[in-house]
């Protein structure tokens, strides 16, 4: 620890973001940078805990107080260094991650946590801007190859570690750019494409091969591959999304959330899609049913797209402004989240669940809602609605954003015959190995939707067992 009282002279001070009125006209990153000084400043905050709760709190693991304390002290080399061992992309991470360490960080007891978050995206940088970074192809090979299915934080993970180990990996990825969830799940103006590229170059030079607009299961078969490689890796996510089967589903003005994101994220890309193709919430009422991160991108792209009016409906009660007693630090706090898109414009409802959808010649007009409450019976959870709260939201647009199931099964899994868990998940053992003999899976298709930085762990966790089985 460089500065014993950091925690005590210096405040929390965050990057802040660019002015509400200036980004919603571009799809540019939103938060901001400090100078070098103060971001050495913040990392002088961090007091060394002799239990570092961030550490635990922390998916991979990243040893916090070490590369603080190298940051604080200047040594950008080292810090940069520290965050590798545990994070094979920590600039991504620096960005999108919701931080479970900062929620458990000791100062988090008084709203002070660290900015672990932003010094994290900071250092990467600087050990960029100062040529830290390098490729580093491996030195050997073992002659083993190994082919990943899925591209996202969990496919990057497993190829980069298996590829230090000295197998040949090769990424197979159905979209026409490499990155998943990354590249098109997550706007741009959270993650900068351009951060996915200067990494994935970084991956090329070191000898990863990357082959897209590849569909295993169509394009190429998993038996194919099961004859030409020796391990072969699913790392697909969970993208079957949790659709709404209710009266007027299938009315025209209705999308899924993920379908949305990514047309914009391909748009931004300067892809070109047809007036009947494009999803366009300009001057639109806007509905977002679904209260999570997904659902907030879908404002936050809305927004951009000067949608006349967003709304964003919760079929869960409203969140507490701070911790209930029930749910102490250092666990994660489920309070009230505003994110940067709400603070551009949304009206926010709780407790709504969707009765039906309503149109006029196939063409979505309105959304029946009802208020419902959430009573404990026999230690569960049981939803009611409440009499005489029906009401019509006026709709020209629906983005459903209720999370994903499991894995999509049609094509590969269902090839493969691949055995599920009672959630539609891949069935993995201790090792992450399917029921099939050389099918590993890793991240969201074997545990569930989750956050980027899980599924970099279970990744990293994936690829050390893989190794092992491709040593015997």
């Amino acid at each position: 620890m460089g500065n014993p009282r950091g925690f005590i002279e210096v405040q929390r001070k965050v990057s802040g973001n660019r002015p509400v009125e200036e980004r919603v006209d571009d799809f540019g990153e939103v938060e901001q940078t400090l100078n070098d000084e103060d971001r050495r400043l913040q990392a002088s905050r961090c007091m060394d805990c002799g239990i570092p709760f961030c550490h635990w709190a922390c998916p991979v693991g990243s040893k916090i107080p070490e590369w603080q304390d190298a940051l604080y002290r200047g040594d950008y080399k080292l810090a940069s260094d520290i965050l590798h061992s545990t994070n094979s992309f920590p600039e991504f991470t620096g960005r999108v991650c919701p931080a479970p360490c900062e929620k458990s960080c000791v100062l988090a007891i008084h709203d002070e946590a660290v900015t672990i978050r932003e010094n994290e995206a900071s250092t990467v940088e600087k050990a960029l801007k100062l040529g830290f970074i390098q490729p580093r192809p491996p030195k050997k090979r073992s002659g083993k190859k190994v082919a990943v299915i899925g591209s996202g934080p969990s496919g990057l993970s497993v190829a980069d570690q298996l590829n230090q180990q000295g197998h040949y990996v090769t990424v197979f990825e159905k979209e026409d750019a490499v990155g998943g969830l990354l590249r098109y799940g997550i706007p741009d103006f959270k993650l900068n494409k351009k951060v996915i590229d200067r990494r994935l170059k970084i991956f090329e030079a070191e000898g990863i091969v990357f082959k897209t607009n590849t569909c295993v299961g169509e394009d190429i078969s998993g038996e194919e591959l099961l004859k030409e490689f020796d391990a072969v890796v699913l790392a697909i996510g969970a993208m079957q999304p949790r659709d709404l089967k209710v009266e007027g589903r299938d009315l025209k003005g209705i999308y899924f959330a993920m379908d949305y994101l990514k047309q914009q994220n391909k748009v931004n890309r300067g892809v070109s899609f047809s007036p009947e193709e494009r999803i366009d919430a300009r001057g639109k009422k806007v509905l977002v049913i679904g209260g999570g991160d997904t659902g907030s991108d879908c404002v936050g792209t809305a927004n951009r797209q000067k949608a006349a009016k967003v709304m964003q409906i919760e079929i869960l009660p409203k969140p507490p402004e701070k911790r209930s007693p029930d749910n102490p630090w250092p666990y994660w706090p489920n309070v009230m989240k505003v994110s940067t898109s709400h603070e551009e414009g949304c009206e926010r409802r709780w407790s709504l669940s969707t009765r039906r959808f309503i149109g006029e010649n196939g063409q979505l007009k309105a959304v029946e809602v009802v208020e419902v409450e959430w009573n404990k019976e026999n230690g569960k959870w049981v939803m009611q609605e409440k009499e005489d709260t029906l009401q019509t939201i006026e709709v020209d647009l629906v983005f459903l954003s209720m999370g994903f199931v499991h894995p999509v099964h049609k094509g590969l899994v269902e090839e493969l015959q691949l055995g599920l868990d009672q959630r539609g998940n891949l069935k993995v053992d201790e090792k992450f190995a399917t029921t099939q003999t050389k099918v590993f899976a890793a991240g969201d298709a074997a545990i569930g939707a989750s956050l980027v930085v899980t599924a970099i762990s279970k990744g990293r966790e994936a690829a050390q067992h893989i190794h092992e089985f491709l040593s015997k």
